[in-house]
């Protein structure tokens, strides 16, 4: 990728093209759980931007600039009070939405708080999630209507997690599925599980072939090899723009999806919201075992501190090499690391704060990597061009039916054919091969 390509799509700033395009979109930008009424109010960063979120004594949610627009004290110090947050240097207070409400520093016949107000973004919550609208809109766009949506909140889990590079490397380990047989699970052969299983198929052939497919909502590709006589077994995973992934380690079909949310250049914070998943046992076929050492999800917090970068952390970081065991390398486990996860966020980090394309030797399983990254820099120069809203902001059913999981099929049958076919039942529009 040209280096110039690469600026373009890692640098978040305002003022920045993706950047600019990323805040016409609402951002998944906190857990709800983190927002107590009345509590202590947190520092949020977003796309480079510090701001302080609180919860008002009465519930209501602020997400404003973090100076006071008096003499730029924080207001992570201020007094949650009703009705706003109250900056503690000369006592002016925020509401929720920015406008300054209050200024007893200053005699009656000179106040003009009514002139003052500081950046708010607009917000919502969903999914347990407070979502933020920090582009230029008066009045935000309408909520991406994702299949989320459905999810009974008795079987969503929510989850955030920090990640110490660019959103963009993040980003594509998701949409990366051929790494799952080497770094996932590269310490394993196909004899490990049993005949006929989806492992012991990903394990028999660990290059499989692609095909990738631009989307209105960003791309979407089948990873595919040979299971049993005459069929195929298919991973299907999806780029929504601007930043959302969904990768394919489930049953088609079954509702999921992440945000890779810049925090700044060099910061990122996943957010995975999720439906009930299948048990283990479930993603095999006939049922099968897994004796892959590590290969596991385990999330492994430290305490949350009250810096910009203080948010879900893992315990095993970069600081100290993820935990890595050599010993447990050498005995079949392909890092030595402990956790899916944490073996993505190893190598995800060892790339540098923003990776240096200028290196990379792409190949055929990185289909979708390039497709994604020209979608983004093809709505990147319309907007840019044009002005008008990027994909979806003002077609939120845009969004609807977008799915990733795996697929067995028998080998004549299109599977972009038996995809339309789901997103007819989910309420998504037919996806069409475009040359």
């Amino acid at each position: 990728m040209r280096a110039q390509d690469n600026e373009t799509l890692t640098r978040v700033g305002p003022g920045t093209p993706a950047g600019e395009l990323m805040r016409q979109y609402w951002i998944p930008a906190l857990k709800s759980s983190e927002l107590a009424p009345g509590g202590a109010p947190v520092r949020l960063r977003l796309l480079g931007e510090n701001f302080v979120a609180f919860r008002s004594p009465a519930g209501e949610i602020g997400i404003i600039d973090h100076r006071c627009a008096h003499r730029c004290a924080s207001l992570f110090f201020g007094r949650n009070e009703e009705g706003g947050i109250r900056c503690v240097y000369h006592g002016w207070k925020f509401a929720p939405d920015g406008r300054c409400v209050d200024m007893p520093s200053e005699p009656p016949e000179t106040e003009f708080s009514a002139k003052v107000r500081l950046k708010a973004a607009a917000v919502r919550e969903a999914f347990d999630v407070v979502w933020a609208y920090i582009g230029p809109r008066e009045e935000p766009p309408a909520f991406p209507e994702f299949d989320v949506d459905g999810i009974p909140s008795a079987e969503r889990t929510v989850r955030f997690v920090f990640r110490e590079c660019n959103w963009l490397q993040a980003l594509e380990g998701d949409i990366d599925t051929v790494h799952v047989g080497f770094l996932h699970t590269g310490g394993a052969n196909a004899a490990q599980f049993e005949k006929g299983s989806l492992r012991y198929y990903g394990q028999k052939n660990r290059a499989p072939k692609y095909e990738a497919i631009a989307t209105a909502y960003g791309a979407m590709y089948t990873a595919y090899r040979p299971a049993a006589e005459g069929e195929l077994y298919h991973r299907v995973g999806q780029f929504v723009y601007p930043f959302f992934a969904m990768s394919p380690p489930d049953p088609m079909g079954t509702i999921g999806m992440r945000g890779w949310i810049p925090v700044d250049d060099y910061h990122t914070m996943a957010v995975q919201i999720h439906g009930k998943r299948p048990s283990v046992e479930s993603l095999t076929r006939p049922a099968g075992h897994n004796t892959v050492p590590g290969a596991v999800l385990n999330f492994d917090y430290l305490p949350n501190t009250a810096d910009w970068h203080g948010r879900w952390r893992l315990r095993q970081n970069r600081d100290n090499d993820y935990m890595l065991d050599r010993e447990l390398q050498k005995t079949g486990n392909f890092t030595g690391i402990q956790g899916i996860y944490l073996q993505d966020q190893a190598v995800t980090e060892s790339m540098g704060p923003i990776a240096d394309r200028a290196h990379e030797r792409l190949g055929t399983s990185d289909r979708m990597i390039m497709l994604s990254r020209r979608q983004m820099l093809k709505a990147i120069a319309a907007f840019r061009e044009t002005g008008e809203a990027p994909p979806g902001v003002d077609d939120p059913a845009l969004f609807r039916g977008v799915r990733a999981g795996y697929m067995i099929l028998p080998e004549d049958r299109d599977w972009l054919a038996e995809i339309n076919r789901y997103r007819a039942e989910w309420g998504g529009a037919p996806i069409d091969r475009v040359p």
